[in-house]
C-alpha cells in the first residue's frame, strides 16, 4: 500500500479536509508538513462541524495518530486552544493520539505583531497574509534565530536564545515607532505555556520512521495550495512556506521514496482568497453566484474568496511543479445548473499565446485568458455516489477537463458530507 500526500492545485480551499477526512478513514497516521494556524479546514462528521487550522484532521477520528510535522510553525496558544476547542466537542485529543515535532518552530507574539505592522504599512502593496505571525517566524527560522518547540524543554537555555532573536526584533520595532518587547515577560510567557505543550512533544522523524517499518498508511496532509508555494506560487502573492508535495518528506523527516502517491484537491471552478492575480476571476454576477453557491467565504478569516471559472492552464501547471499523480474534483455540484461552462485553456500576454502562467509579477497581471465553451447541465450532482448519477454533460465536463490537465480524476466529490463521493483510483493502492 502506497503512502499518500494531499496538496491543493489551486490557492487553497479546495476542500483538502473532506477529502483528508474520507482518506484518514484508511490511514494509520496523518502528519501536516507545512504552514501554521493560517490554514483552515472544515470537517463535517455525523452532522458535528469541526473547524481546524493547525492540527491535521485525522485528530478527530479515534485510533488514529495525528502528527504535526517540523516543517509546520506553531503558535502555542493557538495550538492549545485548538486543542481545548475539540475537547469541548467532544474529541479526546491527548499525547497518545497527537504528537509534536520538537524542532518545529514557535511563532511568538511578536510575529504576529510584526505581520500586522507590514501590512498596514504597505498600503496598496500588501499581500493579504491572515496576518498570524507566519511570514515573520518562517523568516526567523531562515535567520537562524527562531525558538522551537524544543527549547520550551530547557528554561535555562531559553534565555540566552530570546535575548537573540529579540536583538533583530527590537532593532525592526524601534524602526516602527513600536515598543521593545520585553525578554523576561515573553519569557514568563512561554515557561505558562509550557506544561500544556510540552506532553505532546516527540522525535517526529523517528516516530515515521518506526510507523513506515511497521507497514504503517501514512496520510500527509498540506495546507493552501500549489498557486501559494513561496517558490512556485504567484509571487510576491504567496505564503511562506513550500506547498508542494515535495515539502511532504522535508517537512515530515521521511525521504521522498516514502510518498507513493500524490493526490491534488482541485475545485471544479476557481477562487483565491487576498491579493495577487486571477486570470479566470469573474466580477459579476456569475462570480457572486459561484461564491453564494459554494459557501465561498475563508474558514481562517472569513474573508469572502474571489470567483471564477477553472483555469485548466494553472492546474496543468501545478499538477507538474507539485508532482500530482491524479487530482480530487471537488463542489462540483456548484456547477448544476449553469447553461454553459467556461474553461481557462491558456493566455494571451502581449498579443501572443502562451499556455503557462509566467513567473513576473507584472507579466501575470497582464495576461489574460484564452476561454473553451463546453455545455452546462441542468440535472443535480448533489449528493450523487456513483458515475451513472451524473447528467450525461456533467460527465463530459469531467472527461474534459482530465484531457487539459493531462492527469486522472482519481475522486469526485458532490456534497460537504464525506458520503458523498465517488471513488475512481484508490490512492492507497500501489
Amino acid at each position: 500500500m502506497a503512502n499518500v500526500a494531499v496538496v491543493g492545485s489551486q490557492w487553497g480551499d479546495e476542500g483538502k479536509g473532506k477529502i483528508v477526512d474520507w482518506l484518514s478513514e484508511r490511514a494509520d497516521t496523518v502528519v501536516r508538513f507545512q504552514g501554521g494556524h493560517n490554514a483552515g479546514h472544515t470537517l463535517v462528521i455525523d452532522g458535528q462541524t469541526y473547524k481546524l487550522s493547525l492540527l491535521p484532521s485525522g485528530v478527530v477520528r479515534p485510533g488514529k495518530l495525528s502528527i504535526v510535522g517540523n516543517g509546520v510553525v506553531i503558535d502555542p496558544w493557538a495550538l492549545v486552544e485548538e486543542i481545548e476547542t475539540l475537547r469541548s466537542q467532544g474529541v479526546d485529543v491527548t499525547p497518545e493520539r497527537l504528537r509534536i515535532a520538537e524542532n518545529a518552530t514557535l511563532i511568538l507574539p511578536l510575529h504576529r505583531e510584526l505581520d500586522a505592522l507590514r501590512e498596514a504599512a504597505a498600503g496598496a502593496g500588501k499581500i493579504g497574509t491572515t496576518k498570524r505571525g507566519i511570514g515573520p517566524a518562517y523568516e526567523d527560522k531562515v535567520g537562524r534565530r527562531a525558538i522551537r518547540v524544543m527549547d520550551l524543554q530547557n528554561p535555562k537555555t531559553l534565555k540566552a536564545k530570546l535575548d537573540r532573536i529579540l536583538a533583530h526584533h527590537n532593532a525592526l520595532r524601534r524602526g516602527l515607532n513600536q515598543p521593545e518587547v520585553d525578554r523576561d515577560e515573553l519569557f514568563d510567557s512561554l515557561c505558562e505555556i509550557r506544561p500544556k505543550v510540552l506532553p505532546f512533544v516527540d522525535t517526529v522523524w523517528q516516530l515515521l520512521d518506526q510507523q513506515r517499518r511497521a507497514g504503517k498508511r501514512i496520510l500527509f496532509e498540506g495546507a493552501q495550495g500549489a498557486l501559494l508555494d513561496i517558490d512556485h506560487g504567484t509571487y510576491p502573492f504567496v505564503t511562506s512556506s513550500n506547498t508542494v508535495a515535495a515539502q511532504a518528506a522535508t517537512g515530515s523527516g521521511m525521504g521522498p521514496r516514502a510518498i507513493g502517491y500524490v493526490l491534488g484537491i482541485t475545485k471544479a471552478y476557481t477562487t483565491r482568497v487576498g491579493e495577487g492575480p486571477f486570470p479566470s476571476e469573474q466580477e459579476n454576477e456569475t462570480g457572486q453566484l459561484l461564491g453564494e453557491r459554494g459557501r465561498e467565504f475563508g474558514t481562517v478569516t472569513g474573508r469572502a474568496r474571489r470567483c471564477g471559472w477553472f483555469d485548466a492552464a494553472l492546474v496543468r501547471q501545478t499538477i507538474k511543479v507539485a508532482g500530482i499523480d491524479g487530482i480530487a474534483l471537488t463542489k462540483l455540484d456548484v456547477l448544476d445548473g449553469f447553461d454553459e461552462l467556461k474553461v481557462c485553456v491558456g493566455y494571451r500576454l502581449d498579443g501572443k499565446e502562451i499556455d503557462h502562467l509566467p513567473a513576473a509579477q507584472g507579466a501575470q497581471a497582464r495576461v489574460e485568458p484564452i476561454y473553451e465553451v463546453l455545455p452546462g447541465w441542468a440535472g443535480s450532482t448533489e449528493g450523487a455516489r456513483s458515475w451513472a448519477e451524473l447528467p450525461a454533460q456533467c460527465i463530459k465536463y469531467v472527461r474534459r477537463l482530465e484531457e487539459l490537465i493531462e492527469a486522472p480524476v482519481a475522486l469526485l466529490s458532490t456534497s460537504p458530507k464525506r458520503e458523498d463521493t465517488i471513488l475512481v483510483h484508490d490512492p492507497f493502492v500501489d
